[in-house]
């Protein structure tokens, strides 16, 4: 079976996707565990973008030594440059500054909510880039349910109110970042490999993390231990897993088809979160949980043949 055969089976696409997103929503309650770990506080903005630059950093060369220890061609290619650094900047850097300092602004809760929003941009997006990725009645229908979803496992008892200022406005522009570096590299791994792309768009953008960190609090502010010193390699080992399952499923499937998967990082970070941290598991969080798997099985149901579509006999 080769790669394309295994990320374009439904049953491929479906164990990548959902392996993908239960690794990022697993960020959430290590980045939590980390920030408590190496005494960084919400406020502090800087501190958290050099943690941020830290773990893309090591991620992307976690991805170019395993593939070189595999003997695989990953030398930098000069002619790639400018593809790489506009994904880096919309995938990694401006998604992950705009996130975190949004996430000052508002809550963690919020926070969740909109980062599924990030389904919405992606979709919307593929329906002005690509003729045969246009929105429809199921996809509209996936979206409505999906998100309600997320709302439904990020709220809390059932009683919760909905702000909205600078912090969600910054937050929402995050997830559109992050959607359109997804874009960025549906259309890239078309000429680079997908472990390629990774590796050097998550390097980039990393750089411009690690800059803006240092220059507000230098390059080494922390004190690391084992504990602190293994986070930071798991949440890196996510960050590399996950993008390469990711922007592979991208790369071989529709836009509309896929995008839906992202309602789960939400649902799976607040599950997570609750067997990690001791968090309350409300049962909200199940019926959320089952309106995204809902929603993204109505979006994925197979087109029902018309009378006209019928092979000849």
């Amino acid at each position: 079976m080769t790669t394309k055969d295994f990320f374009s089976h439904p049953l491929g696409i479906a164990v990548s996707a959902v392996g993908a997103t239960f690794l990022w929503g697993s960020a959430f309650p290590f980045i939590k565990l980390s920030y408590g770990s190496l005494d960084i506080r919400p406020e502090e903005i800087g501190e958290q973008m050099l943690f941020a630059g830290y773990r893309f950093f090591l991620a992307g060369m976690l991805i170019l030594i395993m593939f070189l220890l595999l003997k695989r061609n990953m030398k930098f290619r000069p002619s790639t440059t400018m593809p790489l650094l506009k994904i880096g900047l919309f995938q990694t850097f401006l998604q992950y500054v705009l996130f975190y300092i949004g996430l000052s602004y508002s809550t963690g809760i919020q926070g969740s909510i909109i980062a599924g929003t990030t389904s919405f941009f992606q979709i919307l997006l593929a329906h002005f880039l690509y003729p045969d990725d246009r929105m429809n009645r199921l996809k509209v229908a996936g979206l409505m349910i999906g998100f309600t979803g997320v709302i439904f496992a990020n709220w809390p008892n059932g009683a919760y109110e909905i702000s909205f200022g600078i912090g969600e406005i910054l937050l929402m522009l995050a997830m559109l970042a992050g959607a359109y570096g997804n874009i960025l590299a549906k259309q890239g791994s078309s000429k680079m490999e997908v472990i390629y792309l990774t590796a050097y768009q998550m390097i980039l953008g990393s750089l411009g993390l690690i800059a803006i960190g240092a220059f507000s609090v230098g390059f080494f502010p922390f004190e690391f231990d084992l504990k602190s010193g293994l986070m930071l390699i798991y949440l890196a080992f996510l960050s590399a897993a996950g993008f390469i399952l990711w922007n592979n499923v991208m790369k071989y499937n529709q836009v509309g088809k896929v995008s839906l998967y992202l309602f789960l990082v939400p649902v799976f970070g607040v599950i997570l979160s609750a067997v990690l941290l001791a968090e309350p598991l409300h049962y909200f969080v199940i019926a959320g949980l089952i309106l995204v798997v809902a929603g993204i099985v109505l979006v994925n149901r197979p087109a029902r043949r018309t009378k006209n579509s019928l092979p000849a006999r």
